[in-house]
């Protein structure tokens, strides 16, 4: 049963309340039964996606976590994103791997950078959305001026569902235009505990508004919503746990079950005859005793059974999957089944990556993963010179997960990582030395991009041996032309015509 499926990622800005909202919709779900870990003296709270050391120091998601829950009938795979501007890559290929987005957005704040460039992702796959905005407890911007900048900004039309009865000081609840109830803070904390009021007395400036937004805006259309052309607005406070419920009862009724997936030119459906999918992610030493290696895979068709053999696309042979797993919070457990939607993690010793298709007959090819080129590029020093075997092991696996590209340069030993963000740089180190105790730093590099060089076998070679200093091979053994500046892929492109100098590569 597909229908009953609902994958769906959260985007936000940082610190727009996206990781405590996860936390809060994972409780609904009864995937865990804390809300949060509080550490001595109140510390910052941490949400069950968030298990990486660095993200630990810094309370920031820097990987995109999977997790898996069923209410009412409804299974619902979320997939959490990073939300710093410099994880745009992950970002995005999790974002291939969703049927529909959560936007929160932060009540004071309104529309922020990070929000607008996942939202363009998003726009690009056509992925509908629907918008929370947050922290409507604390003092906030008003309605009208959030809603008008969310259509303005975004092209969209706005539908709001629900409407703050006062913000911040005056916060007396919310109101649910399907059910005409308030739903109202009670304790000294001022939280939702389910209390709801169907005769409650609007002051008489909020019902006018309330009688304006939904005269003013135009009606949900499910048609329009699911085309990504208009989004639904709920208002609430995830912290104060306002508007979860709405939230995810609007997600089992209104978002859309699985979708098509493109393969080249034909569009794969969830009722395609063979089990398919591909892997968006990699993830390894999620947990660090076992020293594991995940690849997850967004299953796009059939029904898949454990220890069933698919063809990697990256391998051509066959490999059995025995250990299949779903993830529920931090826990896992085997899948005897999956269908077409879900997320399924398969055990593996570097055998798939990220860009795969997986099929029964290996006939698919699943497009839109690419590789994009780095805007950082950094020489990795060893500060143990013994090491220099884990280094290779560790820059082969992380770049296996796509935190990083690590290139060969043709001439010279020092490898070369590059990245789209700086964060990444960060989390490199990090895990360098907190996974593989490998201790090293980085320095500054003469190049200041890449692209991939395709075309001609005999133009490839004679480019080569005139630009040998300037080029130097991925971990797949394509040549790479590395620039020192823009101007210098520019001089290339006009100088060799024939040749395609590439900002993405597709896997």
């Amino acid at each position: 049963m597909t229908s009953n499926r609902r994958t769906f990622a959260i985007i936000s800005h940082p610190d727009a309340g996206k990781t405590t909202l996860t936390e809060k919709l994972l409780l609904q779900g009864g995937a865990i039964h804390l809300a949060g870990e509080v550490k001595a003296r109140g510390d910052q709270r941490r949400a069950r996606s968030d298990w990486m050391k660095i993200e630990q120091q810094r309370g920031i998601s820097v990987t995109s976590s999977v997790m898996t829950f069923e209410r009412e009938g409804v299974t619902f795979n979320l997939l959490d994103t990073p939300g710093h501007e410099d994880f745009s890559e992950d970002t995005y290929r999790t974002l291939t791997a969703v049927d529909s987005a959560i936007m929160v957005i932060d009540a004071a704040k309104g529309i922020e950078p990070q929000t607008r460039k996942l939202f363009e992702v998003c726009r690009l796959r056509s992925v509908p959305i629907i918008t929370f905005v947050n922290k409507v407890d604390r003092e906030g911007r008003p309605v009208f001026e959030l809603l008008d900048e969310i259509a303005d900004m975004l092209a969209l039309d706005v539908s709001p569902q629900m409407y703050p009865v006062g913000m911040g000081g005056e916060f007396q609840g919310i109101l649910d235009f399907a059910s005409g109830e308030v739903v109202v803070p009670e304790g000294p904390s001022r939280e939702f505990k389910g209390k709801r009021v169907a005769d409650f007395d609007l002051p008489e400036e909020i019902a006018e508004n309330v009688e304006l937004a939904q005269i003013g805006y135009p009606e949900f259309d499910l048609e329009a919503y699911r085309n990504g052309d208009l989004t639904p607005v709920y208002f609430g406070s995830a912290l104060k746990n306002f508007g979860v419920t709405e939230l995810i009862e609007a997600i089992a009724r209104i978002a859309p079950p699985p979708r098509a997936q493109p393969a080249g030119d034909k569009q794969i459906a969830p009722d395609h005859g063979e089990v398919s999918g591909f892997i968006f992610k990699v993830q390894a030493n999620m947990d660090p005793n076992h020293r594991d290696r995940i690849a997850f895979m967004r299953q796009v068709s059939g029904t898949f059974k454990r220890g069933m053999k698919l063809i990697p696309s990256g391998l051509g042979k066959p490999i059995a999957i025995h250990s299949p797993i779903l993830f529920f919070a931090q826990d896992r457990e085997i899948a005897d089944t999956a269908e077409a939607g879900d997320i399924i993690g398969i055990p593996n010793h570097g055998t798939l990556r990220v860009g795969d298709t997986l099929s029964e007959k290996n006939q698919l090819r699943f497009t839109g993963l690419p590789n994009f080129a780095p805007e950082i590029l950094r020489r990795v020093q060893l500060k143990d010179p013994t090491k220099t075997k884990q280094l290779r092991k560790a820059l082969d696996d992380l770049s296996e997960e796509g935190v990083i590209q690590v290139f060969y340069p043709e001439i010279g030993a020092q490898h070369i990582v590059g990245v789209v963000g700086q964060l990444q740089l960060d989390v490199l180190i990090s895990r360098l030395s907190a996974e593989y105790k490998v201790e090293a730093a980085l320095e500054a590099s003469p190049f200041a991009t890449a692209r991939w060089l395709k075309g001609d076998a005999k133009l490839l070679d004679e480019f080569e041996s005139f630009n040998r200093a300037n080029l130097a091979r991925d971990r797949d053994g394509d040549l790479v032309f590395m620039a020192k500046s823009p101007w210098d892929v520019n001089y290339q492109v006009e100088k060799n015509p024939e040749l395609s100098f590439s900002a993405t590569k597709e896997r």
